[in-house]
C-alpha cells in the first residue's frame, strides 16, 4: 500500500475511526431513546440541566460546545415536547432559564440506564484495562482539539 492508498488512510485515521464510531454511538442512541421521546441532542441537554437545572440558553451552548442555533432549535423542540419550561432570569433581564417539567425528570433514570447499556454493549470488546485507558485518552484528545480550535496548538498559531 501507498502512502496515498486511501483504505490504508482510513484504517489508521483517529479522525475516521472517531467519527465513525460517533455516527454509530448516535444512531444506537436515538434508537434507544426514540421510545421515550427523546433525540440525542435532547439527551445531551437533558444531561447538562440534570446536572444542573435553571442553565440558560448560552450556558449549554458553551457545555456542550455547539452552535447557537442548533441549540436555539434543540430547546424549541423540547419545549414543544414538554421537556423543559423557560422563566425569566432572575438576575439577567435578557436571559431566561431552563427547567425542566415533570416529564424530563420522570425519563432520567431509563434514559441515563439506555445510555449506560448502549455504552456498555460497544466497549465489550476491551477489557476493563482497555475501557479504563480508552476513557483515560479521549478527553486527552478532545482537549487538544479545543486547543487547535482556538487558534493554542495549530500550525497557524506556532507560526
Amino acid at each position: 500500500m501507498t502512502r496515498s492508498d486511501p483504505a490504508a488512510f482510513k484504517a489508521q485515521s483517529a479522525g475516521h475511526l472517531v467519527s465513525k464510531a460517533a455516527r454509530l454511538f448516535a444512531a444506537a442512541l436515538a434508537g434507544e431513546l426514540r421510545p421515550m421521546g427523546l433525540a440525542p441532542a435532547q439527551f445531551m441537554t437533558l444531561l447538562e440541566l440534570w446536572s444542573e437545572d435553571g442553565l440558560t440558553q448560552g450556558d449549554l451552548v458553551r457545555r456542550l460546545e455547539v452552535e447557537q442555533a442548533t441549540m436555539a432549535s434543540t430547546l424549541d423542540r423540547m419545549e414543544r415536547d414538554g421537556l423543559i419550561e423557560r422563566r425569566a432570569h432572575p438576575h439577567d433581564g435578557r436571559a431566561q432559564s431552563l427547567h425542566l417539567t415533570l416529564r424530563a425528570r420522570e425519563i432520567r433514570t431509563p434514559a441515563i440506564a439506555a445510555a449506560r447499556e448502549l455504552n456498555a454493549e460497544a466497549l465489550s470488546a476491551l477489557s476493563r484495562a482497555e475501557r479504563e485507558r480508552m476513557l483515560e485518552l479521549l478527553p486527552l484528545i478532545i482537549q487538544s482539539l479545543r486547543g487547535r480550535r482556538t487558534g493554542r496548538g495549530s500550525a497557524k498559531a506556532a507560526s
